[in-house]
C-alpha cells in the first residue's frame, strides 16, 4: 500500500497548474496560423479574384463569407468544449442548424426573385463538381492544426470531437475559398459549400475515432 502511495506521490509531484484559457489559446494560435497558410495556398494556387473591387460591393459576396465564418466560429467554440473529458455535447449542432436554416431561407428568397432561366446557374454555377474538393483542400492546414491540439487534450467522445474539428476546418477552408469563388447563387453556397464542409467533418470523425482514443 505504501509503495502505491509513493508511486502516486511521485507522479503528481511534478505537476504544474495549467494557465487559465490555455486550451482556448492553443486552439486560437494553431487555427489562426493555419488559416494564414490556407490563405497563402489560395493565393498561390488560384490567385485573387480579378473582379474583387466589384465583388466587395455585392451583398451576396458578404453573405457567402458570413455563412462560412459563422459556421467556423461556432464549430471552433464547440470543439473547444468537446476537447475536455467533461465537455458538454447537448447543444453542439444548435447554432449550426440555425445558421444553415437562415442560409436556406436566403437561398429560397433569391430563387423566388430570380428569373426561372437562371435557376441552373444559381444552383449549379460553373464549379459545382470541384468546389467541395477545393474546400477540403484549403481546409487541410486548419484540419491538421485542430488535430494537433486535440491530440494533446482528452475528448470524451473522440469521434464527435473529430467531426466538429473537421467541420470547423471545413468552414474555415470554405471561408478562404469564398474570397476566390465567383459564384453568386446562395443555393450554390448552401449546397456545394456545405457539402465540402460536411466532407471535411466526415474525414474528421474517422480520424478522431482512430487518433484521439485515450
Amino acid at each position: 500500500m505504501r509503495k502505491t502511495e509513493d508511486i502516486i506521490e511521485k507522479l503528481v509531484s511534478n505537476l504544474k497548474p495549467v494557465p487559465a484559457f490555455a486550451l482556448k489559446r492553443r486552439f486560437a494560435i494553431a487555427a489562426l496560423s493555419a488559416l494564414g497558410v490556407s490563405l497563402v495556398l489560395m493565393l498561390a494556387i488560384l490567385g485573387p479574384r480579378s473582379d474583387m473591387n466589384d465583388a466587395v460591393t455585392e451583398p451576396g459576396f458578404w453573405v457567402k463569407s458570413a455563412y462560412n465564418a459563422l459556421l467556423a466560429l461556432t464549430a471552433f467554440f464547440a470543439v473547444i468544449r468537446l476537447s475536455r473529458p467533461d465537455g458538454e455535447r447537448g447543444y453542439v449542432f444548435v447554432w449550426h442548424t440555425l445558421i444553415f436554416v437562415a442560409m436556406a431561407v436566403t437561398a429560397l428568397v433569391q430563387l423566388g426573385f430570380a428569373v426561372p432561366g437562371t435557376y441552373r446557374t444559381l444552383i449549379l454555377g460553373s464549379s459545382a463538381l470541384h468546389c467541395p474538393f477545393l474546400i477540403v483542400g484549403f481546409a487541410s492546414p486548419v484540419f491538421l492544426a485542430n488535430f494537433a491540439v486535440l491530440r494533446r487534450s482528452a475528448p470524451a467522445d473522440p469521434t464527435l470531437a473529430g467531426f466538429v474539428a473537421g467541420v470547423a476546418a471545413g468552414a474555415a477552408g470554405a471561408w478562404v475559398y469564398s474570397w476566390f469563388c465567383t459564384e453568386n447563387g446562395m443555393a450554390f453556397v448552401l449546397i456545394w459549400y456545405s457539402l465540402g464542409i460536411l466532407l471535411t467533418g466526415i474525414i474528421g470523425s474517422i480520424a478522431g475515432s482512430r487518433l484521439l482514443r485515450w
